[in-house]
């Protein structure tokens, strides 16, 4: 899953992009309004942490025009302590949760795990297809109640896929939602993945729908 990490506070964007890497996140960052409203509006992303007090364009009014532009992406804004005028604010304009700082970052990790659950219909953080189970919170695999050892990457992968379980994922999106706008954007690579999800779990378990792209098989 690929976040936006808005934050002009270096020492804490660096500590919350350590913390989303460890979680398995692909971080994309953004110090000002600015880059953040062109980035979120250009690229896909799972999630967006946003905080408010930001240089050149604040992050209300980057809030406002993403939504106006029909930009539907989950956001959860970061607030000063005890600012209850910018939480009601920021939900006015679109935000689907906050957080007031300083927040633990188990807290902000549930939030954000559940902010992409919800965007997907999803209720509950452990995901089931068939024998196939992945628990959100930890990033462990099972199938059959076995464990299955993963790469970051395969993991990503499988994780993308079991958030639209059934639906049919073409190489791009796959490609844009693991790796940063940095990142080598190979697509070739994801077919190299899969190959390796379907030696660890079954072939039958991930479908090439061909000229289209992936759908994770729901038995």
């Amino acid at each position: 899953m690929r976040v936006l990490l808005v934050e002009d506070d270096a020492a804490l964007r660096l500590q919350l992009k350590n913390s989303l890497q460890q979680a398995g996140y692909v971080v994309d960052e953004a110090d000002n309004g600015q880059d953040a409203h062109h980035a979120g509006a250009t690229e896909p992303f799972d999630v967006v942490v946003l905080d408010l007090g930001l240089p050149v364009l604040d992050g209300l009014t980057v809030l406002q025009r993403w939504r106006e532009q029909g930009v539907t992406t989950p956001v959860l804004i970061l607030t000063a302590r005890d600012s209850w005028h910018e939480k009601v604010a920021g939900i006015d304009a679109g935000a689907d949760d906050y957080l007031t700082k300083h927040f633990h970052t188990e807290e902000l990790l549930a939030r954000l795990r559940a902010l992409i659950r919800r965007a997907h219909g999803l209720a509950s953080p452990l995901l089931a297809c068939g024998a196939l189970e992945l628990d959100t919170r930890r990033g462990r695999v099972t199938f059959h109640g076995e464990p299955v050892p993963l790469t970051s990457h395969e993991l990503r992968v499988l994780d993308y896929l079991m958030h639209q379980p059934d639906r049919v994922v073409s190489r791009t999106e796959l490609t844009e939602h693991i790796y940063g706008q940095d990142g080598d954007r190979d697509s070739n690579t994801i077919d190299v993945f899969v190959g390796r999800l379907r030696k660890k779990l079954s072939p039958q378990t991930i479908e090439t729908v061909r000229g289209q792209g992936y759908r994770l098989h729901v038995a």
